[in-house]
Order: C-alpha cells, then sequence, then structure tokens
C-alpha cells in the first residue's frame, strides 16, 4: 500500500467508461474482422483465435505478432476506426479526477489515438498530464511488468505513491508488485478472465466516479 498518493493512473477501456457503452464491442469487432480477412479465416474461427491471444498474451495484437508477423501499426489503425459518439460528457466524473491532488495518467493497450477521442467525448482531456499507450510500451501489453517500470521510468514515478485503476484484476498485479495501491473496477460482464486470488486489488469498486467521490480522499 502507498503512502499519500500524488500520481493517479487510470486504464482506459471500460474503466473511464462503462463497459456498457458499446465502444469497445466495435473494437471487439474490429478486430475479428481484421483477423478474418488477415489470416483468411471464417469470422467464427476468427473470432476464437482473437480470444485466445487475448488471454494467452495480454493483447490479440501480441498474439498477432509472435504468431503471424503482423504489422501492429497496421492492426491498430484499422481496429481503432470506430464512431465515439457512443460516449458524451460525464460531468461526475470529471469534477471527481479534477479533485485529485497530483499528477494524472492514462496507461493503455490501446493508442494514443483512441484515448484522445475517448477522453474528448467524456469532456476530461485537459485534465490528465499525458497519455502511456502500447506504442509507449513497445507493444508490450499489460500485464508484463516490463511496460510497467518503463512507464514508471518514463514518468518519474513513485510507486509508493502511485494508485492505478483497472477493470483486469491481472493487470494489477504487476503494480501491486511495485509498491502501488490498486483499484480494480469490476464490471458485470468483464472482458477479462479475472481468476484466482485477488489479494493484489486493494480497493474494488463497480461505480469509478463513486469510489473517487468518496475513498479516494482517504488514499
Amino acid at each position: 500500500m502507498s503512502d499519500k498518493v500524488d500520481t493517479w493512473i487510470f486504464d482506459l477501456d471500460n474503466t473511464l467508461y462503462s463497459a456498457s457503452s458499446g465502444v469497445f464491442a466495435q473494437i471487439d469487432a474490429r478486430m475479428k474482422a481484421f483477423i478474418s480477412h488477415e489470416i483468411g479465416l471464417s469470422l467464427d474461427d476468427a473470432y476464437a483465435l482473437q480470444k485466445k491471444y487475448f488471454h494467452a498474451h495480454g493483447t490479440t495484437l501480441r498474439g498477432l505478432m509472435l504468431n503471424h508477423n503482423t504489422n501492429p501499426d497496421a492492426f491498430l489503425d484499422f481496429v481503432h476506426d470506430i464512431d465515439h459518439s457512443y460516449l458524451g460528457p460525464d460531468q461526475r466524473l470529471a469534477a471527481a479526477i479534477d479533485a485529485l491532488p497530483g499528477r494524472k495518467l492514462i496507461y493503455t493497450n490501446a493508442t494514443t489515438y483512441h484515448a484522445e477521442r475517448v477522453v474528448d467525448r467524456l469532456k476530461i482531456g485537459h485534465l490528465f498530464d499525458d497519455i502511456f499507450d502500447i506504442r509507449a510500451a513497445e507493444f508490450l501489453p499489460k500485464p508484463d511488468p516490463t511496460p510497467y517500470r518503463k512507464m514508471i521510468n518514463d514518468h518519474v514515478i513513485t510507486p509508493n505513491t502511485a494508485a492505478m485503476f483497472e477493470d483486469s484484476s491481472a493487470n494489477l498485479r504487476p503494480a501491486a508488485a511495485l509498491g502501488m495501491t490498486t483499484i480494480w473496477v469490476q464490471h458485470p460482464t468483464p472482458a477479462h478472465l479475472d481468476l484466482g486470488s485477488h489479494d493484489h486489488c486493494h480497493h474494488v469498486t463497480t461505480d469509478i466516479t463513486a469510489w473517487l467521490e468518496t475513498t479516494a480522499r482517504s488514499l
């Protein structure tokens, strides 16, 4: 657990907005279409391979790069070409993030392009100091611990005074090991297989805004 938190690190998809919004469902569908075209599979087989790689490697992209030499930029540009208008301003979330003392960062397995469009739609983009995306991570996805250390070095973060929010409990394990306070944002229909012990999740919530409005002030 931390000393006084001065750096707040937020995952993007299904964390800063609800998993029910329809945004990530579009990305999911475009990943399936990309794999079907790229490898020559039926849509059903492409979807099965997509999920296999996601659970085995942290992202579908990592599995495609390792097993099919997929061009990461081609994949990322295609799958994030979606309709972000599913999202709208979230004034409560904006106020809750704005009230946090210190820096606010986004750490995402997606791209800066996608992240900027999400936070612009939510009207919270001005609250974040920077975005550490999959390209900054050199295409190594969470929960590989290597990009966590790179993010810490790049942004001069003291882990014991940092807190990280994630909808994947597995992605919080490296953060906790480094000394960060971890907050697991659960959803009724999670995208991740969150199996095993959750002892590394220091806080659990189903409502990130309410948690920020109440519990965050005690960290």
